[in-house]
């Protein structure tokens, strides 16, 4: 696999292979596979923890009541959602995926989790966005620091993968660090690891997608 430097070189490439916009571009990294059969189920639906933080940070939604929701309400969560608000989406199938639609992870409570599973868990399931447990008593405030710099990872029926990795304000040692992590994760699920790596790309939101030259057969 290629090192950081590398990154560092190519992700450098993308951000000035574009010009000025008024508006801060987000960095995506694009991975290509090879000798990988989407035929027989082949699937990559990963959460990876970024180490270099983004302006843009992602949005947690945390489902919960009582002392949970009240600590999530505390932590600054994006969105709370109580029992009564889930009996509540139960019926309202729009409002339902605009909620999903929005936030990038879903947290539970323990103790919702079946509720959820089947008030939301047809609309959840398909998105990969079942949410993650949360046990009685664990640091809500850990939690939501760890996925709010997290980016989600799905592959399905394809040899391609897309994910952003910041923004182009970042700098681009930062963004090399978390392209890495995310490389990374992705060889560990891949049946051959690195082999399975056919090229790493990297654009930015307008620009133009740069190939890094150099990855292990």
């Amino acid at each position: 696999m290629v090192n950081e430097s590398q990154l560092v070189e190519v992700i450098k490439q993308a951000k000035e292979s574009d010009k000025d916009r008024k508006f801060t571009q987000s960095v995506e990294m694009i991975m290509v596979f090879r000798d990988v059969d989407v035929k027989k189920g082949f699937a990559i639906n990963e959460t990876v923890q970024l180490p270099k933080k983004s302006s843009k940070p992602a949005t947690v939604c945390i489902m919960a009541s009582g002392d949970m929701g009240i600590k999530a309400k505390n932590a600054k969560a994006d969105l709370v959602v109580d029992e009564n608000e889930l009996a509540k989406l139960s019926g309202d199938k729009k409002k339902s995926k605009n909620i999903i639609n929005k936030y990038d992870f879903f947290l539970a409570d323990t103790k919702l989790m079946p509720t959820v599973g089947k008030t939301l868990g047809q609309l959840l399931g398909p998105r990969g966005k079942m949410p993650t447990p949360v046990p009685f008593n664990a640091p809500i405030e850990s939690f939501l620091e760890r996925f709010r710099s997290s980016v989600k990872i799905k592959a399905k029926g394809s040899l391609a993968m897309s994910c952003k990795i910041g923004e182009e304000s970042m700098e681009d040692a930062d963004l090399a660090a978390n392209a890495n992590a995310v490389a990374t994760a992705i060889e560990k699920v891949l049946p051959n690891g690195s082999k399975n790596v056919k090229k790493i790309m990297f654009k930015t939101t307008m620009g133009k997608t740069v190939k890094v030259e150099q990855v292990k057969k």
